[in-house]
């Protein structure tokens, strides 16, 4: 059990501590696709066996990190979904969702098998 299984739970004994109830991550600036460096992965790992593709290193908001898996699934013509910062598509379709990053202006790096 880690820290983050505690859903959010913060105790200290600073009496003048103020917590970050906004988060980072919301209000991340989303770099240009020329400027991102994304990551293209194959795996099967704790999915009963099931493929999937999974795009990591995405630099930006949660809505524009959405967007694109929305428009990726859609491409590729498969189900799949956005958590953790990541991108996972399913089935082996890591060919297609590199071509249409590259269309998009993104560089995109091969990772895996």
């Amino acid at each position: 059990m880690g820290l983050e299984d505690l859903g959010g739970f913060v105790f200290s004994t600073d009496k003048d501590f103020e917590p970050d109830v906004h988060g980072n991550e919301e209000n991340e600036k989303t770099l240009k696709p020329g400027d991102q460096l994304l990551e293209a992965h194959y795996s099967s790992k704790g999915r009963a066996g099931k493929k999937v593709t999974i795009v990591t290193n995405f630099v930006g908001s949660a809505e524009d990190l959405n967007t694109l898996g929305k428009d990726l699934k859609k491409k590729c013509g498969v189900g799949g979904s956005v958590k953790d910062g990541e991108i996972i598509i399913q089935g082996d379709v890591r060919d297609k969702v590199m071509s249409y990053l590259r269309e998009l202006g993104y560089k995109v790096k091969r990772v895996g098998g």
